[in-house]
């Protein structure tokens, strides 16, 4: 980490290749297509690299990268401004053995696309990589109270749509 800090490129490839498959979930997850994932990944190598004489904490380093992966994410989903589809060949690719359970990640994967980019940011980093709310607001910079209200408003959205839609029996509450 030191090596990397002090502008070793090599090192710094060592350490940011051993996230980068992490960082490419969640910037697919984020965006949605794997050329606006690996687009992303590209912008969070450079951003961290001109940025990793900054991190204080060495400890933090994959934290720090998620964080940035997440920045870059809303950055571009902003800047083309439309809203991302979840691409056939990524729902061919799931391989689901009960057919309910193919269906619930189907439904699941539609409600949170009609989130917010932030409202997506929270939901996903809570429930998909299981964080705490305290983490996710840490990692998307935000305050904590910010958090609750992107992840409140975000799970009422959810509940209101699946209410619209019909009772899935999902029990979203």
């Amino acid at each position: 980490m030191r090596k990397a800090q002090r502008g070793d490129e090599s090192a710094y490839l060592e350490l940011f290749q051993q996230y980068e498959d992490d960082l490419y979930r969640a910037a697919y997850v984020h965006v949605g297509n794997e050329e606006d994932a690996l687009d992303v990944i590209q912008e969070t190598a450079y951003r961290s690299f001109k940025g990793i004489r900054k991190l204080k904490e060495p400890a933090y380093f994959k934290t720090w990268l998620i964080k940035i992966a997440i920045s870059c994410s809303i950055d571009l989903l902003r800047k083309r401004k439309r809203q991302i589809q979840w691409k056939p060949e990524y729902m061919e690719s799931i391989t689901v053995s009960d057919e309910e359970d193919f269906t619930l990640s189907i439904t699941l994967k539609e409600l949170v696309e009609a989130l917010e980019p932030e409202e997506k940011s929270v939901v996903i980093l809570r429930f998909y990589y299981d964080l705490t709310i305290r983490e996710v607001t840490e990692i998307l910079d935000i305050p904590l109270g910010t958090g609750k209200t992107l992840l409140y408003r975000a799970l009422k959205k959810l509940r209101k749509r699946v209410e619209e839609d019909g009772d899935y029996g999902y029990g979203i509450r």
